[in-house]
């Protein structure tokens, strides 16, 4: 039997909710050891206010982590140099379509391939010489940093990982196109961040909603680019209200704060979970 070690990595811009609590207790009962991640990369939404409610609603659970806690938009300079590193593999190009651009690309186009975020990307940036990036880049425009996904699958070749749920899985990251590493503004992205802080950390075991599964295929791949060690992965269900629908930050009545204030007890909160 495996001694995993397991991560709770909520965003702090808003406060936890109940698909946060049984996210957060799925993690801690699977990890031998059990950390908590702060992922406030987006310091426009993120406010420290939530990072005071993450720890005190994760005590009040019950649970404990290991200390100190990595909060992501300390370590700008660990995801700028994984870039560096993609970029002189030749992997990165500077992509400065607006949405409104791709739109018409598509449209001219006359067909859009979709993949789990949407439409893909149609790669019209990619073909810009060193040159016309520059200027570009010169005029001031603003960019997102791209992964060329074709030439990243052909350098990393045949790539699998076990997912505890549903076994072993074939990666087939190009189902993302060539998806976004970075902007401008912000030297890291999601996938970029998540995957380096998962080997920085020694997170042998990934436990997140299955909303994230396809997620996965992309951090195998930045895994084997950026020579990673590979965690096996464990995806959950997805806790739903009455209406169907999967609770999200906005569900001000479902936050374990204001459930806490009603007087729930921690029990009562756990046989909702159950």
């Amino acid at each position: 039997m495996h001694k995993h070690v397991t991560r709770f990595a909520p965003s702090p811009t808003g406060y936890l909710h109940l698909g946060h609590a049984y996210s957060a207790l799925f993690c801690a009962e699977k990890g031998d050891r059990f950390l908590l991640r702060i992922e406030d990369i987006d310091q426009g939404r993120c406010r420290p206010e939530y990072i005071a409610a993450i720890y005190e609603d994760l005590a009040w659970l019950g649970l404990n982590w290991d200390i100190p806690v990595r909060c992501q938009s300390q370590h700008m300079d660990e995801y700028a140099k994984a870039l560096h590193q993609l970029a002189e593999m030749g992997l990165l190009y500077p992509c400065f379509c607006t949405r409104k651009d791709i739109q018409a690309e598509i449209e001219r186009a006359g067909h859009a391939p979709h993949g789990p975020d949407g439409i893909l990307y149609p790669g019209t940036c990619r073909t810009l010489s060193r040159a016309q990036q520059e200027d570009l880049k010169a005029s001031g425009k603003s960019f997102a940093l791209r992964l060329d996904m074709t030439k990243a699958i052909k350098m990393a070749g045949p790539l699998s990982w076990l997912d505890h749920d549903k076994g072993m899985q074939k990666a087939t990251p190009e189902i993302f196109g060539d998806v976004v590493l970075a902007r401008k503004d912000t030297p890291t992205s999601y996938h970029l961040s998540v995957t380096l802080d998962d080997n920085l950390q020694g997170i042998t075991l990934v436990t997140r909603g299955e909303d994230l599964f396809h997620a996965s295929h992309i951090h195998r791949l930045l895994q084997a680019l950026l020579e990673l060690d590979v965690p096996e992965y464990h995806h959950h269900g997805l806790l739903v209200g009455e209406d169907g629908k999967r609770f999200a930050k906005r569900d001000k009545s479902l936050t374990i704060r204001s459930l806490r204030e009603k007087g729930l007890s921690v029990d009562e909160l756990l046989n909702r979970l159950k």
